[in-house]
């Protein structure tokens, strides 16, 4: 045990982890974000209140048991660096340890706990162009802290619809609707559904798979992502 710690305690100071948020080596005991920067996370705190700004985006649109976003999502802060190295360099380590800290935090809210959970799927070619899908990472680390079943196929993608990210309101809804199918493996099951993204803009994509699961006739579907884009 002593040779395999003073091992890594090598490995560290050659090629050192860095924390994603800070830019700074994390210590053998931290995974992949340092205790600094959990203690700084930019949370929303909207779990507590039924009616939270999340919840409010789907007034009108789509009726939802509960929503809720973890994080406040702005240009250069710490939630930016954070989904940037999940996304693009692929530390998927990173999504399930910060769906883990969600979880926690659900926890202590008084939230309906799920009868399951999943995440909004990849197009097949995208999933095996990037490798991974990082809401499903979010995805699974929030429901080993919950202790709910997490079923990542409970929803495919029938269509590689174009990017999202220089779209309007109205644009995003038409890019994702009808995108989204309940695998037919699952259309018998009733309970309460949960489905994780990992940031929300207008809700186009959220609002897209709820109607795919509503159409399978379940009724209690709850939204959560880990962030929320702010101007």
């Amino acid at each position: 045990m002593k040779s395999l710690r003073m091992l890594s305690d090598l490995a560290d100071l050659f090629y050192p982890r860095i924390c994603p948020g800070c830019g700074y080596p994390l210590r053998q005991t931290e995974q992949a974000l340092c205790l600094f920067c959990k203690h700084k996370l930019p949370k929303t705190r909207f779990a507590s209140f039924q009616d939270n700004p999340v919840a409010q985006l789907f007034w009108g649109r789509k009726a939802i048991y509960q929503a809720d976003a973890w994080l406040f999502f702005r240009k250069k802060g710490m939630a930016q660096r954070l989904m940037h190295d999940l996304k693009y360099h692929g530390n998927a380590a990173l999504g399930k340890e910060m769906g883990i800290l969600y979880g926690r935090d659900l926890l202590q809210r008084n939230l309906a706990m799920p009868d399951l959970i999943s995440s909004v799927p990849l197009h097949p070619d995208k999933r095996k162009r990037r490798g991974f899908n990082q809401s499903e990472c979010i995805a699974e680390g929030m429901a080993s802290v919950l202790n709910v079943p997490f079923d990542p196929g409970f929803l495919f993608r029938d269509s590689d619809a174009v990017s999202q990210t220089r779209k309007k309101r109205y644009e995003r809804w038409e890019n994702a609707e009808g995108t989204y199918r309940v695998r037919p493996v699952q259309t018998g099951f009733s309970g309460h559904v949960a489905i994780v993204d990992d940031v929300l803009t207008t809700g186009a994509t959220l609002e897209a798979c709820a109607q795919a699961i509503g159409s399978s006739g379940i009724t209690e579907i709850s939204l959560f992502s880990l962030c929320l884009a702010i101007k």
